[in-house]
């Protein structure tokens, strides 16, 4: 299907029993309500720790990978080729598991009459262990960004309202991989590798939609420099991948999506008031909780969520960062989740850890998709 046929984007979301639950894609593949080759990438929520050893986003990814493997009619293999797919490990406090399906094809009518949901996803090349987190991953992200907004045919970089990206991280064996070449890695901490690749992610996100200028853009500024970031990045690292994934969701006059996409900044993480004025800019004004039009209405949030620096919120004390027992980023999901799910009724929210460069410190971007 080429870019000037008229295309749709529908969204499906799946709830799952356990990360390598497959049953619904397979189930909404066989009634006919999609098409595998159809699908452009899979989002999805698993019940694992969200940190290095969170071995439930590759275990996902790969269940996905064998699911698609035989209505594609290709290896698994080639189905990653295919199909973005990024998987976001935690579903603390009651966030639900579940997949958001993306699927393009071609609309039965003209463009709508005012713009809707559009889509596009592209791939970087694989980064070498010393290029996480640096320079190198910021130009290659912007490139695939803007790749991504031409496969969407969205040439406003207003009319963004969302990037999704799976990076990698940093392991034991890559770090040795780098130091037998005599090249140094930006951390020998695997779990800060993570906020390394999640904020050099964001920070290509920035200078493709032109948020940051490429001139503040160094490796020394990478989770140092926080007064730089998107407002429409969200990026989730995980170890099955040594390449970023990238999705942009925008708005486009030029798709007859039946849906929308809105977004708003959360300047902390009970920015309430960010929150209802994504819905109300998608066509929601709960008064209250969401009716039940209105959930039937949501067909996705996504939102990213971090513990502020400071240790509080609007200037009362918080402990996530002080806590031992439990990472700070679980807490931050936990608390986020909780917010949203008040508003929308419902618990099967994209809610991901780890915000560097993508809000202001403590907060960060929330969208919702609204089906008009």
């Amino acid at each position: 299907m080429g870019h000037d046929a008229v295309r749709r984007c529908a969204v499906f979301r799946l709830p799952t029993a356990h990360p390598a639950d497959t049953s619904g894609l397979l189930a909404l593949i066989d009634s006919g309500a999609v098409a595998a080759g159809d699908i452009r990438a899979i989002f999805g929520k698993t019940e694992g720790n969200g940190c290095v050893n969170d071995f439930t986003r590759a275990y996902a990814v790969a269940a996905l990978q064998n699911a698609l493997s035989g209505p594609l009619r290709c290896t698994p293999a080639e189905v990653g080729h295919r199909v973005a797919m990024v998987m976001s490990g935690g579903t603390e406090g009651g966030l639900s598991p579940h997949l958001l399906v993306f699927a393009v094809s071609a609309a039965p009518s003209e463009p709508a009459a005012a713009p809707t949901l559009a889509i596009g996803t592209a791939f970087t090349r694989p980064f070498r262990p010393e290029e996480i987190g640096r320079t190198a991953q910021i130009e290659a992200t912007a490139e695939a960004v803007a790749a991504a907004m031409a496969q969407a045919g969205i040439s406003d970089q207003r009319d963004v309202h969302y990037v999704q990206i799976k990076c990698p991280l940093l392991t034991g064996d890559r770090i040795a991989d780098a130091a037998a070449r005599g090249q140094a890695v930006v951390t020998e901490d695997t779990y800060k590798s993570m906020s390394y690749s999640r904020g050099a992610s964001a920070l290509g996100v920035a200078l493709a939609l032109g948020e940051v200028a490429r001139e503040a853009l160094s490796d020394k500024v990478v989770c140092h420099d926080m007064a730089l970031w998107s407002g429409r990045a969200s990026a989730s690292a995980g170890i099955e991948l040594m390449h970023n994934e990238v999705i942009v969701l925008g708005n486009s006059q030029t798709w007859a999506s039946d849906s929308v996409i809105a977004h708003r900044v959360m300047h902390d993480a009970i920015d309430l008031p960010a929150v209802l004025g994504a819905l109300a800019d998608a066509g929601l004004r709960p008064a209250g909780q969401l009716d039940d039009a209105g959930r039937e209405a949501l067909l996705a949030v996504l939102a990213k969520a971090d513990p502020s620096t400071t240790g509080r919120i609007r200037g009362a004390r918080h402990i996530m960062l002080d806590d031992s027992d439990i990472n700070a980023t679980r807490h931050a999901r936990a608390l986020v989740g909780g917010v949203l799910a008040g508003v929308m009724g419902r618990t099967h929210l994209f809610v991901s850890g780890g915000a560097e460069h993508q809000g202001p410190d403590g907060g960060g971007p929330v969208a919702v998709i609204v089906r008009r």
